[in-house]
């Protein structure tokens, strides 16, 4: 499994990994999945989070679990829908929190591209999903690796927001060091957890704030 189709400055900070013995375990598990199975998303998204949010440009990461598990909804991007996709119900929490912080409608597609091209990276823990099995991809080595890119941005750069939401998320805090970055936890926008703590968690005014004030541009949510 080549990671292709991604910035530069990326596949040289995931060299490491890459050339590792786990992650060639890795590859060849999901190589066999896609030939076997019907796995999310296709095969040349998989690495979308990397294209789209050049390492230099990276100032958020919003970590999801793994990706969505219907046809047509995974292409790369934790959260993410391509567009003429239906909003799936986290996605569209996410949007009416952002609605009650800044008062701008909710809109019509859920295509989180225009975020990646901001600097923000849609990270999921699990990059690859059997269709209609949630987690089905969990322990087999994704968690190692996106540990790693966790770890990488943490230690290699300065002032990042990463917005952890959900028990899973919330466990990557160790990763971050506190010190150096800006780290907003919550709830998970799941309908089942979504009033636990997520509405009303000011994190995207709170992370504008952040980079406004070490002289970032904000983000047009």
């Amino acid at each position: 499994m080549l990671i292709t189709n991604i910035e530069e400055r990326w596949r040289i900070e995931l060299k490491e990994a890459i050339d590792s013995e786990w992650y060639e375990k890795l590859a060849l598990f999901i190589r066999r999945e896609y030939n076997e199975k019907t796995i999310f998303p296709p095969e040349n998204q998989i690495f979308n989070s990397f294209k789209y949010s050049p390492w230099n440009q990276t100032k958020v990461v919003i970590l999801g679990q793994d990706p969505y598990i219907n046809p047509g909804q995974a292409h790369g991007l934790s959260f993410s829908v391509p567009d003429g996709i239906p909003k799936p119900p986290s996605l569209q929490n996410i949007f009416k929190q952002i609605r009650l912080e800044t008062g701008q409608p909710i809109p019509e597609s859920g295509n989180l591209t225009h975020w990646a091209s901001q600097g923000i990276l849609l990270l999921n823990s699990v990059l690859t999903v059997q269709a209609g099995l949630s987690n089905s991809h969990q322990g087999m080595g994704w968690e190692k690796f996106t540990d790693l890119v966790i770890h990488n941005l943490s230690e290699k750069k300065e002032n990042l927001v990463f917005l952890l939401w959900g028990s899973h998320a919330r466990k990557k805090a160790v990763l971050i060091n506190s010190t150096k970055h800006l780290i907003l936890e919550s709830a998970h926008p799941s309908p089942l957890s979504v009033r636990r703590g997520f509405s009303g968690n000011g994190h995207f005014s709170k992370c504008n704030q952040f980079l406004e004030s070490k002289g970032l541009k904000p983000i047009i949510w």
